[in-house]
């Protein structure tokens, strides 16, 4: 470049602070962040910004940290239509006696589209431009999250017994193999296969499920030694561990991703790290159903990718991902009993980078790069309780929440703009919601 070359650009974002994630660690003083169509063009000091771009548009951010958009490794999307609905309760009474019944009366693809919806709007307006979601008619969610321009993984459901979606494992299969084939070159959304849990998929399923992941390369996401009493039960009825089941039928593997993974013995985390399996830890999901910690700090010690979900709203009962940081990095440091486990900056790499790997886009998402895609998010740091800023970092995991951040683009267009969404109609989308929940609460007479 010369001296009297001008570089063009769509968008600059002057920013206070800039996290890129890649190089790990690193906050960026007084940057400018030039984006050009759908990616990053480069990241400058705004001095050498002043010199050598010209933008049409131009974001000052004198109060904002700059970062990647947060991905949401596991929820359930359309349950947050469920949110609240049956709280303080153990998992399997919390599943058996609630939740399967209202979905067994109210799921639809009309619930679908709402409640995903809805669940993105939170998502969009807390920092996440990526999601991975598992629930029934997962062809509404794909088109919903198409529709609203955010990134997802559509992982469709896989068990034994009929749901709304289906009748059991021949037509999961065969939809989701068609999904699959529909979606294979979409760059905002990808299909993967959702066996449910090793409590509820037999083996032959599960067989079939890793032969379609084989011969199509889609990643597979499965719950897995979610609870102590999971394990227990496998080891009472079959004499083996639900992980060294999965194991031995394949569905461990670098490109699949464990959800939750409690009660994990030396054994189960060495199998862990010699499959390459990817791991979704969902704290708050975890701590409010009493299902038990995931020994984080052991798991990156083998080597293993941990990556970070809010789970579904109906039992978190949120989907801020920035809170979720927090009580990730906190409990990490309660169950190691090391304060230094989990420091704000691999949280952050949690919700970033290693969620891109475990989708196998760390090319183009997860940090911010020149030539990376332009999915960025702005939180503003200027509120009382996050001053004053001594590393903005340590803010963003143990001071902040979602609603700061004030922007957020995904591949380069605008999807939260001074704290307000550019692309739902919040307003329509809530009058949908108070259907729902007149329906749900049963003060609807004419609800069926």
């Amino acid at each position: 470049m010369t001296a009297d070359t001008i570089i063009a650009a769509d968008v600059r974002i002057n920013a206070r602070w800039v996290i890129p994630v890649e190089p790990f660690g690193e906050v960026l003083e007084n940057q400018a962040v030039l984006l050009l169509g759908d990616r990053i063009e480069a990241i400058v000091p705004q001095q050498e910004a002043d010199r050598a771009y010209r933008a049409r548009e131009v974001i000052d951010l004198p109060s904002h940290v700059v970062l990647p958009g947060l991905i949401n490794m596991h929820g359930h999307a359309a349950m947050t239509l469920f949110r609240g609905l049956a709280d303080d309760l153990p998992l399997m009474t919390w599943l058996n006696d609630h939740i399967w019944p209202a979905e067994g009366r109210f799921v639809s693809e009309r619930f679908i589209a709402d409640g995903t919806q809805l669940a993105m709007a939170e998502m969009l307006r807390t920092g996440t431009t990526c999601f991975s979601d598992m629930y029934f008619f997962p062809e509404v969610a794909a088109q919903a999250a198409r529709d609203a321009g955010m990134r997802a993984q559509i992982c469709f459901p896989l068990m034994e017994m009929p749901t709304p979606w289906g009748s059991g494992p021949d037509e999961y299969l065969a939809k989701g193999a068609a999904l699959l084939d529909e979606w294979q070159d979409d760059p905002w959304v990808r299909i993967a296969i959702g066996p449910h849990a090793p409590y509820t998929v037999a083996d032959s399923t599960l067989e079939r499920a890793v032969a379609l992941q084989q011969s199509t390369g889609a990643a597979l996401q499965i719950h897995l030694h979610e609870t102590a009493f999971e394990v227990e039960e496998a080891m009472s009825q079959a004499g083996q561990r639900p992980i060294d089941r999965m194991y031995s039928l394949g569905v461990l593997n670098s490109n699949s991703q464990s959800v939750h993974m409690t009660a994990l013995s030396d054994s189960d985390l060495e199998l862990v790290a010699s499959s390459g399996t990817h791991i979704v830890h969902c704290p708050e999901s975890n701590l409010k159903l009493a299902s038990g910690f995931c020994p984080v700090s052991r798991l990156q010690q083998g080597g293993t990718n941990v990556t970070i979900g809010t789970d579904g709203a109906a039992s978190n009962n949120d989907l801020d991902l920035f809170g979720e940081l927090s009580t990730a990095a906190m409990l990490a440091k309660a169950v190691s009993g090391d304060a230094a486990t989990l420091s704000a900056h691999e949280a952050l790499a949690m919700a970033t980078i290693n969620g891109a790997r475990a989708l196998g886009r760390e090319h183009e998402i997860g940090s911010l790069k020149a030539g990376k895609q332009a999915d960025l998010i702005a939180v503003d740091l200027s509120d009382p309780f996050l001053q004053p800023v001594y590393d903005p970092a340590s803010h963003l995991v143990y001071s902040n929440h979602g609603r700061q951040v004030s922007h957020s683009w995904i591949a380069g267009v605008p999807q939260v703009q001074e704290g307000r969404l550019t692309r739902i109609d919040v307003p329509d989308l809530m009058l949908r919601v108070s259907e729902w929940h007149q329906r749900i609460a049963g003060t609807d007479a004419s609800a069926s």
